[in-house]
């Protein structure tokens, strides 16, 4: 291994809905995260692992920084990527194209607090008809503290997507790999699966919803050629129970059968989705519940 080879830990911060599970998966090649239009569909910290001849990078996909903490659940989402700062070499802390909110503030504090290496990456400028509008959010980010660089970008478009790789690279430490070469990620299939039907949950229910469901893997095998995964989706009370069963099981089915799609993809192997949806009260504010679900280690 050639001593120039370089090795670290880059975390993703920002506020809810900013692009952060789309780059990792960019940077990635592979679906790890998982990705809705709904702010706080991340949930977790998730590893994404990637490998080149010149690096191996290892990007932290953290959940979005929420300004309400009232709820038991968002003090926990936040606390996580809080700790998702501890360790590492740089942190790409992304906003938006079209301008610097207040949101962006409440996220940035958390990577001032630490002296860490920060570059701003300004994603989805794919929607400006003017790339000059860019100019005044430059400017107010270089306001904000010492900042290694400022990247615009597009992730949903790759548009300076492999700039941005590059330029993380040479700035990573040297280092051996930390990973096996083809590992992409930390988590295992199991916690990916109950991702993808989270996702669905999200993309195919109302606004309020998606946030008191949780999905659980209760059996995970390979049987002959085939996966057969069985899932419970919680949910917090009944009512919300006969919305994501929907008429008929309409709603269900259709989670099911996209959730399924995704599971093939991903393992590339038949698989067979068995989903229930149960009643747990209180479930997200329930610390002991909080903790079987994986949200608290």
């Amino acid at each position: 291994m050639a001593e120039s080879h370089r090795f670290g830990f880059v975390t993703i911060l920002g506020r809810p809905n900013v692009g952060k599970s789309t780059l990792i998966n960019q940077f990635i090649g592979k679906k790890i995260s998982i990705i809705s239009s709904k702010p706080q569909t991340t949930r977790h910290r998730i590893l994404g692992i990637r490998t080149s001849e010149q690096a191996q990078t290892v990007f932290i996909d953290t959940p979005g920084v929420h300004q309400n903490q009232k709820s038991y659940l968002n003090k926990i989402i936040n606390r996580t990527a809080s700790s998702s700062l501890e360790g590492v070499d740089l942190v790409l802390f992304m906003v938006t194209a079209d301008g610097w909110r207040e949101a962006d503030e409440t996220a940035f504090q958390l990577v001032k607090r630490d002296d860490l290496k920060v570059i701003v990456v300004i994603n989805k400028i794919d929607r400006l008809d003017d790339k000059n509008k860019l100019l005044p959010l430059i400017e107010r980010i270089s306001q904000s503290g010492e900042i290694e660089a400022v990247i615009p970008i597009s992730a949903l478009r790759r548009k300076g997507v492999k700039e941005l790789m590059g330029y993380i690279e040479r700035h990573l430490p040297e280092g051996l790999p930390g990973f096996p070469k083809d590992q992409v990620t930390d988590r295992s299939p199991e916690f990916m699966a109950a991702e993808l039907v989270r996702e669905q949950l999200f993309r195919r229910l109302g606004q309020e919803l998606p946030y008191v469901c949780a999905v659980e893997i209760e059996s995970f095998a390979k049987e002959k050629h085939r996966l057969n995964i069985h899932a419970v989706i919680w949910v917090e009370k009944p009512g919300h129970k006969a919305i994501v069963l929907g008429k008929n099981g309409s709603s269900i089915r259709e989670i099911g059968k996209k959730a399924r799609e995704g599971m093939i993809k991903m393992y590339n192997s038949p698989v067979y989705l068995g989903l229930f949806v149960k009643v747990r009260e209180g479930w997200s504010e329930n610390p002991r519940v909080m903790k079987t679900l994986g949200y608290i280690d």
